[in-house]
C-alpha cells in the first residue's frame, strides 16, 4: 500500500499558498524550499492542481494562487488531483499472479478484494470530510502557539 508523496506535497502547497498569500511571489522555487523538494516536483504538482481547478498558475516566476476557497477544497480533491492511487489497481496493489494450482493462491482475491476496496472507500470518505480550511486553520494555530512560546521563552531569558 502506498499513496505517493505528491498527496502530501499538494497539501503542503495549498497550505503555503494560503499562508503566504500576501507575498509578491509564491512560486515553485519558494514552495520547493518550504517543502524540501526539487522545484520540478512542485511544478508538476501545481500543474496537476491547475488541471483540477484548484490553483491558478501564471507562466514565469510570478507564482500560483488558489482558484477556490479553502472551504471548497477537500483532502479528497487533492488526493484525486495528483493521482495518488492508480484508478485500476486501487490503494492496494495486489500481487498479480497468485498460483492457481495453490488453494490459497486460487482464492485470495475472492477473500481480499472486497475487504481492501472497503478500506479504500472508508479512507476516501474520511478525506472528503476534511477541508483545506481545517488544515490551514490548524497550522495557523500551531504556528501562533509556537511563536507565543518562543516570545515567552525570550521574556524569561531576559528577566
Amino acid at each position: 500500500m502506498q499513496i505517493t508523496s505528491k498527496f502530501t506535497i499538494a497539501v503542503h502547497t495549498i497550505t503555503a499558498l494560503d499562508y503566504f498569500r500576501d507575498m509578491d511571489r509564491v512560486n515553485s522555487e519558494f514552495l520547493a524550499g518550504s517543502i524540501g523538494v526539487n522545484p520540478v516536483i512542485v511544478r508538476n504538482v501545481l500543474s496537476q492542481l491547475r488541471r483540477a481547478g484548484i490553483v491558478n498558475t501564471r507562466r514565469g516566476s510570478s507564482g500560483a494562487t488558489l482558484a477556490r476557497p479553502l472551504e471548497e477544497i477537500t483532502l479528497y480533491d487533492l488526493y484525486r488531483a495528483v493521482g495518488s492511487v492508480d484508478e485500476e489497481e486501487g490503494l492496494f496493489h495486489f500481487h498479480e499472479h497468485p498460483n492457481a494450482a495453490c488453494p490459497v493462491g486460487r482464492n485470495i482475491h475472492k477473500v481480499m478484494d472486497a475487504r481492501l476496496a472497503a478500506v479504500q472507500q472508508t479512507m476516501e470518505n474520511e478525506l472528503k470530510k476534511m477541508t483545506m480550511a481545517d488544515v490551514v486553520s490548524e497550522i495557523r494555530n500551531v504556528i501562533d502557539r509556537e511563536n507565543k512560546d518562543e516570545s515567552s521563552a525570550g521574556e524569561r531569558i531576559s528577566d
